[in-house]
């Protein structure tokens, strides 16, 4: 498997891709996490254009995605966390929308690592209900730091970092 930077061309497959993790999520227990669509498509091309938009490829095919970024405060809804704390204030990369087509296994653990090798201090949040991505954190050395809050729903999220 390898990662790029997203381009506009890829913007279709993207979104065909959130669609199957939206399916997976709501098979697998977790059907609140990405309810009415999300992400827009809006927010996937405004990620595409500020060029935190990557792509996994296997074989020369998109078989998932991510958002990644990195700095100092870049995520302002990681300013507040409640029921805990991060574990330090450094710059930090975070990684979002993490998805893949479900046709080959792994793919979270290998994007979460491909960031980790260009940022060693990670911060990323998840859905309560989502067990599967709770599990692969803790399972590639994540700690759960707290509880933030996101702005598109009321529903809490599980903080961790790394």
């Amino acid at each position: 498997m390898q990662i790029r930077k997203t381009t506009l061309v890829d913007l279709p497959r993207l979104l065909e891709i959130y669609q199957s993790a939206r399916a997976f999520m709501v098979a697998s227990g977790n059907p609140f996490q990405w309810r009415d669509s999300w992400p827009p498509s809006s927010l996937v091309k405004q990620d595409i254009v500020t060029g935190h938009s990557y792509v996994c490829e296997h074989n020369g095919r998109i078989v998932g995605t991510f958002f990644f970024n990195q700095g100092k405060d870049i995520e302002p809804t990681y300013a507040v966390i409640s029921d805990g704390k991060w574990q330090n204030d450094s710059p930090y990369g975070v990684i979002h929308r993490i998805a893949g087509d479900g046709s080959v296994k792994g793919i979270g653990a290998f994007c979460i690592d491909w960031c980790y090798q260009r940022c060693k201090h990670l911060r990323m949040d998840t859905h309560p209900d989502n067990r599967i991505m709770q599990n692969l954190l803790l399972k590639l050395g994540f700690v759960r730091c707290g509880i933030i809050h996101v702005v598109q729903d009321t529903m809490p999220r599980i903080a961790f970092e790394k």
